[in-house]
């Protein structure tokens, strides 16, 4: 009798480990990301609605690229171009890929919030009034600018409702 429960203890313990253990590898989900080909990747230029992709801007000629912009560029406009397409040639690999680094940097400010609509920044201003864009001048992040402009618009957004409804109550009164 005492061997039995002894076993069944064993038993016991190693369901429940396994279970554990089963379940604490299972939780590892790798997220796959895509890269992207620089050859698939393609930028408007101009005001003609023309595309071109990043491996070829980033190879263009200079008087190619004028022609297809259909427009001369000036010698600070010329050096600026070349340095971008410097810049752009060491963010593509040799596959074609865009490296990862490259394109954080590209897309960053988008995706993290840096521009768009920033619903804290809108609801402090739009709440809060002056307080709330003050609030948003006093938080320091990397989202400053973008928060402290929500809030301004929340703000302007705010005081036009109020002054429409507070317009509406005075006619009625009178």
């Amino acid at each position: 009798m005492v061997n039995q429960n002894q076993n069944m203890k064993k038993l016991l313990f190693i369901l429940i480990s396994t279970a554990l253990f089963s379940v604490s590898f299972a939780n590892r989900i790798t997220e796959i990301k895509p890269t992207l080909n620089a050859k698939n990747v393609f930028l408007p230029v101009g005001k003609t609605g023309k595309t071109i992709s990043l491996m070829e801007l980033s190879t263009i000629s200079l008087k190619d690229f004028e022609i297809l912009t259909n427009r001369k560029m000036k010698v600070f406009d010329r050096l600026a171009f070349k340095a971008g397409q410097k810049k752009l040639r060491k963010g593509i690999n040799h596959d074609g890929t865009i490296s990862k680094k490259r394109l954080d940097f590209f897309f960053q400010k988008y995706y993290r919030g840096e521009t768009g609509f920033h619903a804290g920044g809108f609801a402090l201003g739009f709440f809060l009034l002056l307080i709330g864009v003050l609030i948003a001048y006093l938080i320091n992040d990397d989202y400053k600018r973008n928060r402290v402009k929500w809030a301004w618009i929340g703000n302007a957004i705010s005081l036009g409702i109020l002054t429409i409804v507070s317009i509406l109550v005075a006619q009625s009164v009178y």
